[in-house]
């Protein structure tokens, strides 16, 4: 045992310098997400309110979200799913059709297009509460009901933002627009990475229009790149929340319309001061979050990385 010890810190030393370089990273991601998800799956099996001390209740929690709460099974995990099944799917196929239609542009005005469409989803927090909401305005000065009062469309101006008709569609609507994130970004790097000979020697064995180029060449060439955008799209779609607590105002939208996981776990947690139920919440969503990435990286990664 001692020689193994001793083996193991004599690996550690000689490799000093890389565990340097790699420690800036290791220590924000056991500080940020490493302990994070210990603590709440510790505190998921306690009863919690962040002043008294917290008292063991065993699984009462997760009883509790499977039996008892009314909001969590028809209204948080109905819209999420909606939401992620929506969003999610159709955010990633605009986001590599966008990628490969920007890749066809001559490089001089690539960048441009870019940074327009990368951009919304930096900004969709300021841009929600600055444009959006002025665009869905419930007045006759909001653009759109302006503009449907002007061609007819409507007589009365529509609550948009407070009716739960159009809630959610409207969270749907804005999450495309600013669905643009890092997923896209690795999908354009990936091809520019591409390698031109390929498309040359799939055009002499029969390939002949740009569909078959995509699915037979382009698509398995950046098959890394669009792994992480599919992960990143998950991950994205599932812990959405703050797109409907900006439109609302208040992180209980109307009628629990736009209610999802994750504002279920903040009113738990900072509105009820819950702590212990609101952890339970948070390891159901790491465990769909879990189970949704496995499900992508089978579908996009290779053969050898399985």
């Amino acid at each position: 045992m001692k020689r193994r010890w001793r083996a193991l810190l004599t690996t550690l030393w000689k490799q000093r310098v890389s565990y340097l370089f790699i420690a800036p990273f290791m220590i924000c991601f056991t500080v940020f997400i490493v302990i994070p998800i210990v603590l709440a799956n510790a505190l998921a099996f306690f009863s919690f309110d962040a002043i008294s001390m917290p008292t063991f209740i065993g699984w009462d929690n997760f009883l509790a979200i499977l039996t008892q709460d009314r909001i969590f099974l028809q209204n948080a995990i109905p819209n999420t799913f909606k939401f992620a099944i929506i969003v999610g799917p159709l955010g990633y196929s605009l986001s590599f059709l966008l990628a490969w239609l920007i890749h066809q542009l001559p490089k001089r005005i690539r960048d441009i297009f870019t940074i327009a469409i990368y951009t919304p989803s930096l900004s969709a927090g300021v841009a929600m509460s600055v444009v959006w909401l002025v665009i869905f305005n419930g007045d006759r000065i909001g653009y759109l009901n302006n503009f449907l009062l002007s061609i007819g469309v409507v007589q009365d101006p529509q609550l948009w933002l407070q009716d739960p008709q159009y809630f959610m569609n409207i969270m749907i609507i804005v999450s495309l627009w600013a669905s643009m994130g890092v997923g896209f970004l690795a999908m354009l790097a990936g091809l520019q990475t591409v390698n031109t000979e390929l498309y040359e020697a799939g055009a002499i064995d029969g390939i002949s229009n740009r569909l078959q180029e995509i699915y037979y060449i382009t698509i398995p060439a950046i098959k890394p790149q669009m792994l992480f955008g599919a992960i990143m799209s998950v991950v994205g779609t599932l812990k959405a929340g703050a797109i409907g607590a900006l439109l609302a105002g208040s992180p209980i939208t109307p009628q629990y319309s736009g209610h999802l996981i994750t504002n279920h776990i903040e009113d738990y947690a900072f509105i009820r001061y819950e702590l212990g139920y609101a952890s339970a919440l948070s390891v159901v969503l790491l465990l769909l979050v879990y189970g949704s990435s496995r499900l992508s990286f089978r579908l996009f990664s290779s053969k050898g990385e399985e």
